[in-house]
């Protein structure tokens, strides 16, 4: 909020803004607008879209304070129908076009009644009101109708291979093949425009509040050790490749090292592996770093980052969010991501069997930290699943579709998990370890002397963001020492430290304390 000197001046400014450009309201004219300055543009949400177009309105933004001026469109042809009327759709929304009928205006007739559906045609006539009775409330323009006087077919379309319609089902297939037309449909563009939006917020947060630097970072490095495959990329020298990032971690890092003190960046991410429905091979995440911070800074920045990019249409989110640590979210819900909309949490009822006559249960509990757990399925219902860890999520989807309502599709419940390991067991060879995250998390202060004597039993600086059961955000605290780096690569996790080498030396020239994190599946999420 503006407050004090910069308050007055701001309105000293809008007022002679106004008095300027004889402005009386927000409901503003393209002539004044055009010409206004971009710093005053800004300041409004609402954009013109008729700006240095030869169209003068869209098809979505006709209303009855239209009626009677002469308007030009442009728009693909949503259905003509028995050359009465057409439907003209552009991005924003969709216009009723009354074909004439009378002779002077004959080929206007015989244009759009015979154009083809999705040819792109423009139109030029008078808006009027729609006959008593025949108002479309469903349409943003479903009071007007705009009577064609002059029309012309800039672009006619052949046969479709599918209708251009949201409720019209394809195959995925089918979809990718002619990707450039599923772009059309209302639902593809709703997406990209709701990710645009809250992507020009959160630059507005972190750069104009909050004083970030937009950095971004090399696409062709060298390889990194842990994580995920990367992808590789000839060189001119024969036998040397470049390695596609897995994310920009090591460029954060130096930029911190250089003194930057607060880096973000939309980046482009790449990982060798296979594709999954919210993980592509190539991704975009939004890529935070700070220098001087803690655990508690970095989610404070996030809650209020997400408020403030948040679209209106969506439900409110509340903050502070909750946390948990990574122990209680997998004794209650069996996962490091739970699903916080809804309860059937897990629950300990060993003591409530321990007198029982059952012979597996008295075995079970016969062992060192040995215990029964079960799920509390409400209302009495009873599956014949084993509800327990994961299958809690398939038992929720079985009550479900029972008719059980469980979880509010409309509801955001987001959550802080805190406190991971900072190691764990390889799958394959159990005896060795390696990084629960990424090699460069720092231990826990409670736990950094366990780091030289027992890393199994390391917390680290680990924190993920979690939305309805979904990973959607991950950072963590770094390393800073140099030494405490090598030894974490070269004793811990018997990786060669020379990898590496650019990065550690970095961290002896007085690398400050420094943390991040990175938002990925968000806005799939919200597109869902």
């Amino acid at each position: 909020m503006i407050t004090g000197t910069r308050a007055k001046l701001s309105v000293i400014v809008l007022q002679a803004f106004f008095q300027l450009f004889q402005v009386e309201s927000v409901s503003f004219t393209p002539a004044w607008w055009v010409s206004a300055p971009c710093v005053f543009q800004s300041w409004f949400v609402k954009p013109y879209f008729n700006s240095f177009v030869t169209r003068t309105n869209t098809c979505g933004e006709l209303r009855s304070a239209h009626v009677g001026q002469k308007v030009t469109l442009y728009g693909w042809v949503q259905y003509q129908r028995q050359g009465l009327f057409l439907v003209l759709r552009d991005f924003q929304g969709l216009t009723q076009i009354i074909i004439p009928q009378d002779e002077a205006h004959s080929h206007v007739k015989e244009l759009l009644s015979n154009a083809p559906v999705e040819s792109v045609v423009r139109v030029t006539g008078i808006v009027s009101s729609r006959p008593l009775g025949q108002e479309n409330p469903k349409m943003p323009t479903g009071d007007i109708e705009v009577k064609a006087e002059t029309a012309e077919i800039l672009n006619s379309c052949k046969k479709l291979p599918f209708e251009i319609k949201d409720f019209i089902k394809k195959s995925e297939a089918l979809r990718m093949q002619y990707r450039y037309l599923d772009l059309r449909s209302f639902r593809l563009q709703s997406n990209l425009r709701l990710r645009s939006q809250m992507v020009m917020r959160m630059r507005e947060y972190l750069c104009n509040l909050h004083g970030f630097v937009d950095v971004e970072t090399p696409t062709l490095f060298k390889r990194t050790p842990g994580g995920a495959k990367e992808f590789l990329v000839p060189s001119r020298e024969a036998g040397k490749f470049y390695s596609l990032p897995q994310s920009p971690q090591q460029f954060k890092q130096l930029l911190m090292v250089g003194g930057l003190d607060r880096y973000f960046q939309v980046a482009r991410c790449y990982r060798d592996e296979g594709s999954r429905p919210d993980r592509q091979p190539e991704f975009t995440q939004i890529d935070i770093e700070m220098s001087f911070v803690d655990r508690a800074g970095i989610q404070r920045l996030i809650e209020g980052l997400l408020q403030h990019s948040w679209p209106e249409e969506r439900a409110l989110i509340m903050t502070p969010f909750p946390s948990m640590t990574y122990e209680e979210a997998l004794a209650e819900y069996g996962t490091d991501k739970p699903d916080t909309r809804f309860g059937m949490k897990i629950m300990d009822i060993g003591d409530v069997l321990r007198g029982s006559d059952i012979h597996f249960v008295q075995n079970a509990l016969s062992y060192p930290h040995g215990s029964i757990k079960a799920i509390c399925i409400p209302q009495g219902v009873v599956s014949d699943c084993s509800a327990l860890g994961a299958l809690r999520l398939f038992s929720a989807s079985l009550l479900e579709a029972a008719g059980l309502a469980l979880r509010d599709p409309t509801a955001f419940h987001f959550l802080w998990v805190v406190d991971f390991p900072l190691f764990l067991p390889k799958a394959k060879n159990p005896t060795e370890l390696e990084s629960a995250h990424h090699p460069f998390t720092a231990p826990h202060p409670s736990d950094a002397s366990l780091l030289y004597s027992d890393p199994t039993k390391v917390r680290s600086q680990h924190y993920d963001l979690v939305l309805n059961g979904n990973e959607v955000g991950g950072g963590s605290i770094r390393i800073h020492s140099a030494e405490q780096q090598r030894f974490v690569l070269e004793k811990v996790l018997k990786e060669d430290s020379e990898v590496l080498s650019h990065l550690i030396e970095a961290l002896e020239f007085g690398a400050p304390p420094h943390g991040g994190i990175a938002l990925g599946k968000l806005l799939f999420l919200l597109n869902s």
